[in-house]
């Protein structure tokens, strides 16, 4: 290896890797160094601020006037607290089309009656077995509103509009979702809706925050989980000041709050437009190397605006071409279960914006050709003509 290929090899790994994952994402200086402090009391007005100042910055993204409250837990917590708190001996529709579609009807699983309405990965979604599973008595449905396992945008809205005429529950998982795409959960009719700390939120993962409706208070289990008791979480987040039930990861607090800031200042409208912005700019990148996105989609159902899902090129593998993208800083994910060695997928939530995006689809350019690929044109001017 010629020396200047092997000093460049050495810088390249001796610097952070840039994460273009469907999460966790890069986490911007200022939220880190809010963690950098000493302790504070959790059961201080101090702290109660903090939880204060996570609230306000998180309804808009939710764009909801419901309660919000946060567990110290993944946003797989919160889909668990969800169901186990709204769900409980219930019928249960579970619309899933990817991952964490499943994962919803696992968790559904062990605390309801769940009917999976399921289509495959990537495809649209049986809007038409929702309906008749509502008239059969349906008391609860879960929607993933982004499936990232597929790269897929989920129509939440006549989701919703279908759980108010049969007077149904409605559980949204917007994990990667809120805080990077449109999500009017109020509008939506969405009853419960869940978010990850590091997604598109960008902040450290750990937290998860959700949002519940009068209405769904109303019809809260009475047997519910210690830990993930929500009704529990809602009072004490109505103290003076608010307080979390448990201890709380207080250094993550601290993280999302500043997170939140960063978002509050951005404004809602403007880092939605920005994530659609680098989501079209991926897709341009795609379509002028001649490659195929994954997902499937119809008049309800749209590519994810977070990440996006492409099909790998024939006689090229999953491990070599994220390996060769590896080796050029950049982090990017195949495909989960029955999808691994059929698709990659590129991140774009968060923080992150033009530079970011074209270092990647650089650096994808740089890994495909290298493994032979033919590729019909410039998939980085491409994206650069979305993003100038």
């Amino acid at each position: 290896m010629p020396r200047r290929h092997r000093m460049l090899r050495r810088i390249v790994m001796e610097t952070e890797p840039l994460l273009m994952l469907p999460g966790p994402v890069p986490v911007p200086e200022r939220v880190r160094l809010a963690m950098a402090r000493q302790a504070i009391n959790h059961r201080s007005a101090e702290f109660g601020a903090v939880y204060a100042d996570c609230v306000r910055c998180l309804k808009p993204t939710f764009g909801t006037e419901n309660d919000i409250v946060i567990i110290s837990g993944s946003g797989t917590a919160g889909m668990e607290a969800a169901v186990a708190n709204f769900a409980r001996g219930r019928k249960i529709a579970c619309l899933s089309n990817g991952k964490f579609g499943e994962r919803l009807f696992d968790i559904s699983k062990r605390y309801g009656e769940p009917t999976q309405l399921a289509s495959a990965w990537g495809t649209p979604l049986p809007l038409e077995d929702l309906a008749g599973s509502l008239e059969a008595g349906a008391e609860v449905v879960t929607l993933v509103h982004n499936e990232t396992s597929a790269g897929i945008l989920n129509p939440a809205a006549a989701v919703g509009r279908l759980c108010r005429k049969h007077d149904a529950l409605f559980i949204m998982d917007g994990v990667t979702s809120i805080g990077g795409d449109v999500v009017e959960a109020d509008r939506w009719g969405v009853d419960v809706a869940i978010v990850g700390s590091q997604k598109c939120l960008a902040a450290p993962a750990g937290l998860a925050a959700v949002s519940i409706s009068e209405r769904a208070m109303e019809r809260i289990a009475d047997e519910r989980p210690y830990y993930l008791d929500l009704a529990a979480y809602r009072k004490n987040a109505k103290k003076d000041p608010m307080e979390t039930p448990y201890t709380p990861a207080v250094p993550l607090f601290l993280a999302l709050r500043e997170a939140g800031l960063l978002i509050e200042e951005e404004g809602i409208e403007s880092r939605v437009e920005r994530h659609h912005r680098l989501a079209r700019a991926a897709r341009a990148a795609v379509d002028a190397w001649g490659l195929s996105l994954f997902p499937s989609t119809d008049e309800h159902h749209g590519y994810s605006n977070t990440v996006t899902a492409v099909r790998l090129p024939e006689g090229t593998t999953d491990a070599d071409l994220r390996g060769h993208v590896k080796k050029l800083g950049v982090i990017i994910a195949g495909g989960q279960d029955h999808l691994k060695g059929t698709i990659f997928r590129v991140g774009h939530m968060g923080a992150v914006g033009a530079p970011e995006l074209l270092a990647t689809f650089g650096a994808l350019q740089a890994a495909l050709g290298r493994l032979g690929c033919r590729l019909d044109g410039d998939g980085v001017a491409a994206a650069a003509a979305h993003l100038a």
